[in-house]
């Protein structure tokens, strides 16, 4: 399978270079030459497949070109090792809870699938040092971080917020020490992605260092996030309500939505996908006006989602040749306030006896308010509430419990260092802080 650039100014690329490399040349991002679609079988006897299973066969669709059978097959399973289930909330939304793996949020797939088949594609190369850059608005870091975590021939720089993360989300990536070095930046989110953007581009940077990304800008990070769309629909089948099926997904910088519209390219039988902003509604007003306007992010309690020009959206306006009718048949949108989120958190938890995060509330909340008859929802519970421990708290004025996997986190010493917005400082840093293996 050969990956060309959404600039479309760069030579095509393998799978291996799109990985390794993250980014174009020409600063765009990788698409694949095509999208194969899966069998009608695969789809007849899905409810009868383990995850794993599930996700094998779509892998190999993506990267079974690339990949030998029992390696894609070894990298498959050794990331799914924690289950993403289908929860009942109300007589027609489900919650699709993507927090049972190890930083409890949707990003350990996409994370741990990355680290394993960057990890393969390094021991091909030989000893070279790979260094992987990844900008955060909350739970990439975490998953990244944990992913890549004393892999050999591998360093992360984790990019993050200052004061703009939450304490747990932060702790998850600044007490691991070894192989991640975590930045604080000051600045918005935005920011740490301009400065993992401009890092690629820079020519003196990429001579002394071999930099990649695993921001969902890298194909290995965003596309195997597919595999749980694949496997909420199964279990959906299992209960007898798949058909109608509409997906909303809370959307930041679009890398989880936009696999999830790969699966409906692949065969996977959506009706459509909601697209659930918080205040940062750049792509709720593009497909209400079909003009894309990006514009400096705010700070929500939905941190995840405060990205003020998603790096996807190039993707999924290529996907479409930049239809902006085709794209509104297949995806609408819904934006909310913080004080809107506030009130789905209380009135879920409630009515329902669920308890959101603030991602999931967004969700949760589009559904209810733009499910037709005859639809089934299906919202993506993103992260576990814990980790949003005083915003939740405070909604429900009730005390929740931290898993155990969070407390020991939040028990480490914090290790961060503190960087300005300009490129020229993070440049400096890196080329004054070679790692060797």
């Amino acid at each position: 399978m050969q990956y060309y650039s959404t600039n479309q100014k760069a030579p095509l690329a393998s799978l291996h270079k799109a990985v390794v490399k993250g980014l174009a040349e020409d600063r765009g991002l990788y698409m694949p030459e095509r999208i194969k679609q899966l069998p009608q079988e695969f789809f007849n006897n899905i409810q009868d497949l383990s995850f794993q299973e599930i996700a094998y066969q779509v892998a190999d669709a993506f990267f079974g070109e690339d990949v030998p059978a029992d390696d894609l097959k070894r990298i498959v399973y050794d990331t799914l090792a924690f289950d993403c289930p289908v929860v009942k909330v109300s007589d027609n939304i489900y919650s699709l809870e993507l927090f049972h793996g190890p930083t409890l949020a949707f990003k350990d797939v996409g994370a741990r699938f990355m680290a394993r088949l960057l990890s393969y594609f390094i021991h091909q190369e030989g000893k070279q040092q790979v260094n992987v850059l990844v900008a955060t608005s909350g739970d990439t870091g975490s998953a990244v971080a944990n992913g890549f975590l004393g892999v050999e021939g591998i360093h992360v720089y984790v990019l993050y917020p200052k004061g703009k993360v939450s304490p747990i989300q932060e702790c998850q990536f600044t007490t691991l020490g070894q192989n991640i070095t975590a930045i604080e930046v000051d600045g918005v989110f935005d920011d740490c992605q301009a400065l993992v953007k401009s890092a690629f581009m820079d020519e003196e940077l990429n001579k002394k260092m071999k930099l990649t990304s695993a921001n969902s800008i890298n194909v290995a990070r965003f596309l195997p996030q597919s595999f749980y769309y694949f496997y909420a629909y199964a279990q959906m089948k299992r209960l007898g309500k798949a058909d109608n099926l509409v997906i909303c997904v809370p959307s930041g910088n679009f890398g989880n939505i936009t696999s999830g519209i790969f699966g409906m390219h692949m065969g996977l039988p959506v009706k459509r996908f909601i697209a659930a902003n918080n205040a940062n509604d750049i792509f709720y007003q593009y497909l209400q006006t079909g003009v894309y306007n990006p514009r400096p992010s705010i700070q929500t309690i939905a941190n995840a989602m405060d990205v003020g020009d998603p790096s996807n959206f190039a993707r999924i306006y290529d996907l479409y040749k930049g239809d902006h009718d085709k794209i509104t048949a297949e995806i609408s949108g819904a934006t909310y306030s913080d004080e809107q989120i506030r009130q789905t958190i209380c009135e879920v938890y409630k009515k329902n006896h669920y308890l959101c995060d603030p991602h999931g509330a967004c969700g949760y909340r589009a559904l209810a308010e733009g499910l037709e008859a005859g639809e089934t929802g299906v919202f993506l519970e993103t992260a576990h509430p814990a980790k949003f421990l005083d915003t939740v708290q405070s909604v429900i004025n009730q005390k929740v419990d931290i898993p155990a996997t969070l407390a020991a986190f939040m028990k480490g010493t914090k290790e961060s260092v503190p960087m300005s917005k300009a490129f020229s400082d993070f440049k400096a840093f890196l080329l004054g802080n070679p790692r060797k293996i």
